[in-house]
C-alpha cells in the first residue's frame, strides 16, 4: 500500500480524491449506496495500491462497495476481477442508459 505521508485524501459530495503536492493521483465518484460510478488512477501511479485505496475510502464512507457502473475499461475489468468485485453484465441495459 502507498505510504500515507506521500498523499492526501479528500472526500466530498460523492467524490474521493487522492493527491500529492504535485498532481492528482486518483479519484472516484460514488453514490451513497457505495456504487462506484467512476474510478481513475493516474497512469504514473497505477499498480501501486491507489485504486484499492480509493475503494477502501468508499467502503469506509458508505459501509460497502455496491454496484460498479458501466462502462468499465479492460483495465478496470482486470482490477475489479482481481478484487472479486462483480461487474454488471454488458448485455443488461443499465438503468441510466438510454435505449437507442
Amino acid at each position: 500500500m502507498p505510504n500515507p505521508a506521500d498523499y492526501q485524501i479528500e472526500i466530498a459530495d460523492g467524490i474521493v480524491l487522492i493527491k500529492n503536492q504535485n498532481t492528482t493521483i486518483g479519484y472516484s465518484r460514488f453514490t451513497s449506496a457505495g456504487d462506484v460510478e467512476y474510478i481513475y488512477v493516474n497512469p504514473m501511479y497505477r499498480r501501486q495500491g491507489y485504486g484499492t485505496l480509493l475503494l477502501d475510502e468508499i467502503r469506509r464512507t458508505t459501509g460497502q462497495i455496491g454496484a460498479v457502473h458501466t462502462p468499465v475499461s479492460p483495465l478496470g475489468t482486470a482490477f475489479f476481477g482481481a478484487l472479486d468485485i462483480a461487474l454488471p453484465d454488458p448485455a443488461i441495459q443499465q438503468p441510466d442508459a438510454k435505449a437507442t
